[in-house]
């Protein structure tokens, strides 16, 4: 069976279109509610989606199971996901009609504004649609109240100030989005700290094996791929959870051997650091004085003091 290739869309326009929404009123920044589509006339023939654009979406009243890491969470209330350039998305089925708010805005309709910047420390943008956003009644209202607002402002009258505002509101949105994020996983915590657990043994069990001489360090996205999660949900997770992120609980744990290693064995800085996945013994060496403010011969040294 030949597998359709993602339908590229180049503009909000062209997205309008395979919806079958009405045209949008600003070629580079768009909010539709899902109730405006025209099922009837939507291009369901596409099966699949690639888009240079960010995507924030509402979906309300979605009844089901949601898969969160290794387990399934009910879920009743709106959920919400966002989409970066360059990701490849579903698109709307015959049998499915959504209900909810759609925000879609060009890279370029940002891009001199600090937010252009400041987009790319949101890292939900790179979560898989399993880690969506699951919003209270009253989250759910708010995000739906600032998205009329900025589907208002899309359709006044245009001004000096008119650009300005419109950024304001995404970022206002973005923000709320940010801290929910931060709520949710505070809700979560029990089951954070099962996936904390579950991180741990899997960098241990790594390094017990020949792996780091064969293969390096473990990765992030190594890691994230075990664990069934995405690499940016996996380390805001962590973060959330100890302070820390996926990089840096992988860089303890290596300081943490290497301290081993040069206190138990007779192996030299370049021996411990093969072993420990660097190919080089100045990479070991520049990691563990960035973490402990001395080399690793002179954390030797201090032992036998």
């Amino acid at each position: 069976m030949k597998i359709q290739a993602p339908h590229i869309v180049h503009s909000i326009s062209e997205q309008h279109r395979i919806l079958a929404l009405p045209k949008p009123v600003h070629p580079l920044v768009s909010v539709f509610s899902f109730d405006e589509m025209d099922h009837a006339n939507a291009d369901t023939r596409i099966k699949t989606l690639f888009t240079n654009m960010y995507c924030v979406s509402l979906k309300r009243n979605v009844a089901g199971k949601v898969r969160y890491g290794q387990g399934f969470y009910d879920f009743d209330e709106g959920i919400m996901f966002c989409t970066a350039p360059g990701q490849v998305t579903g698109n709307i089925t015959e049998d499915h009609k959504p209900v909810g708010w759609c925000v879609v805005f060009h890279p370029d309709f940002i891009r001199r504004h600090p937010l252009g910047q400041r987009i790319k420390d949101y890292g939900f943008f790179d979560y898989s649609v399993n880690e969506a956003l699951h919003l209270s009644e009253q989250e759910e209202g708010l995000i739906i109240s600032l998205m009329e607002m900025l589907r208002d402002e899309i359709g006044a009258r245009i001004d000096a100030y008119s650009e300005d505002v419109i950024v304001a509101h995404l970022e206002l949105l973005l923000s709320y989005a940010h801290r929910f994020y931060g709520r949710q996983f505070i809700t979560r915590k029990p089951v954070s700290s099962d996936v904390l657990i579950r991180f741990e043994k899997l960098v241990s069990d790594y390094f017990q094996t020949d792996r780091p001489i064969l293969e390096g360090l473990p990765t992030v996205s190594y890691l994230a791929r075990e664990l069934n999660f995405s690499d940016n949900y996996l380390s805001d997770l962590l973060k959330n959870l100890t302070g820390q992120n996926a990089q840096q609980h992988i860089h303890r744990f290596v300081i943490d051997k290497g301290k081993e290693l040069l206190a138990q064995t007779s192996l030299t800085v370049g021996e411990i650091g093969f072993q420990l996945g660097f190919e080089f013994p100045q990479s070991f060496n520049r990691l563990f004085k960035s973490k402990t403010s001395m080399t690793p011969l002179n954390y030797r040294r201090s032992l036998t003091r």
